[in-house]
C-alpha cells in the first residue's frame, strides 16, 4: 500500500497537514515539527516530493546551498492513486484518524489552550440522502471550504484543519 499511495503514512500525512494553504522550507517544517528527527523528515519530504505530492514553489541559494520552498501539488491527497481496495481504505482511514489524534493531542498538549475560545469542535451527524442529495452536499462543503482556503496569515486568524469523513451506512433500512 505505501508504495501505491506514498501519502499514507503518519509523518507524511503530518507533513501534508502542514502545507495546506502554505509553502515551507524543509527548515519551517522542521520547526513546525520538532518531535520528528531531522533525517526522518527530510526522507518523508524527498518522498512526497519525487512521489509528485509536493512540489517545489521557489529555490534560493542559502550559504552555498540550496533552499526549496515546498507546496501541495494537489488537494485530493489519498484518493489520488485511483481505486483503493477495502483494505485500503482500512489503512488509508487507519492513517488519516491516527493523524487525526496525533492533531487533537498536539493541540491539548500546548500550552493555555482553551477549546471554546479556540473554536475546538467535533461534530457528528446522520443525514438520509440519493446519490444526488449526496453529490450536492459534498459539493456545498467543498464550495464553503474553498471560500475560505486562500486566506492567510493575519491579525486575529488562526490556522484551523477542516476534515470531513462521510461513510455511509452499509445496510440502510
Amino acid at each position: 500500500m505505501a508504495a501505491a499511495n506514498p501519502t499514507l503514512h503518519p509523518v507524511r500525512l503530518r507533513i501534508i497537514q502542514a502545507l495546506l494553504g502554505n509553502e515551507f522550507t524543509t527548515a519551517q517544517l522542521r520547526e513546525r515539527m520538532p518531535d520528528i528527527a531531522p533525517a526522518t523528515l527530510y526522507r518523508h519530504i524527498a518522498a512526497l516530493h519525487e512521489a509528485d505530492v509536493l512540489e517545489v514553489a521557489r529555490e534560493k541559494r542559502v550559504r552555498g546551498a540550496t533552499e526549496r520552498c515546498y507546496r501541495l501539488r494537489t488537494t485530493d491527497l489519498l484518493m489520488r492513486s485511483g481505486h483503493l481496495t477495502q483494505e485500503d481504505h482500512q489503512v488509508a482511514f487507519s492513517v488519516f484518524t491516527g493523524a487525526l489524534m496525533a492533531d487533537f493531542e498536539r493541540y491539548l498538549a500546548a500550552p493555555d489552550t482553551d477549546p471554546e475560545t479556540d473554536g475546538l469542535a467535533y461534530r457528528q451527524a446522520a443525514v438520509w440522502l440519493d446519490a444526488d442529495e449526496h453529490a450536492a452536499l459534498a459539493a456545498e462543503i467543498t464550495r464553503v471550504v474553498s471560500r475560505y482556503a486562500d486566506n492567510g496569515p493575519g491579525p486575529g486568524r488562526t490556522r484551523h484543519v477542516i476534515g470531513y469523513v462521510d461513510i455511509p451506512e452499509a445496510n440502510p433500512s
